[in-house]
C-alpha cells in the first residue's frame, strides 16, 4: 500500500475540522489558540503534500516554513494577550471578556 495525495488531504481535512471545532466550541482562550494552531498545521500538511507531488516543487516547503514562523509569532502575541486578560479580569474565558479596557 502506498501513501498518496488523498491520504495527506484526508489527514489535513481531519486536523482542520478538529481545529475549527475547537475554535467554535471552546470558551477558554488557550483552547481557541490550540484550535488555531491545529488549523495552521493542517495548512502545512497541504503545502508539503502538494509540494511533494509536483515536479521540482519546493514552494510548498518554503510556505510551510513561513507558516511555522507565523504560528510562533501568533503564539507569542496571543499568549501575551491572554496574560493581560488574566491580569486585568482574572479569567481567560473569551466570552466574558469584552475588551481589554477597564
Amino acid at each position: 500500500m502506498t501513501v498518496g495525495l488523498t491520504h495527506f488531504l484526508a489527514v489535513s481535512a481531519l486536523l482542520f475540522s478538529l481545529g475549527l471545532f475547537a475554535v467554535m466550541k471552546r470558551r477558554n482562550a488557550i483552547g481557541i489558540l490550540m484550535g488555531v494552531e491545529l488549523m495552521l498545521n493542517a495548512a502545512n500538511i497541504n503545502f508539503v503534500a502538494f509540494s511533494r507531488y509536483v515536479q521540482h516543487g519546493i514552494d510548498g516547503q518554503i510556505m510551510g516554513a513561513f507558516v511555522i514562523v507565523l504560528a510562533a509569532v501568533e503564539a507569542a502575541v496571543a499568549l501575551a494577550i491572554v496574560l493581560a486578560m488574566f491580569r486585568n479580569f482574572g479569567t481567560v474565558h473569551a466570552d466574558t471578556v469584552q475588551s481589554l479596557k477597564r
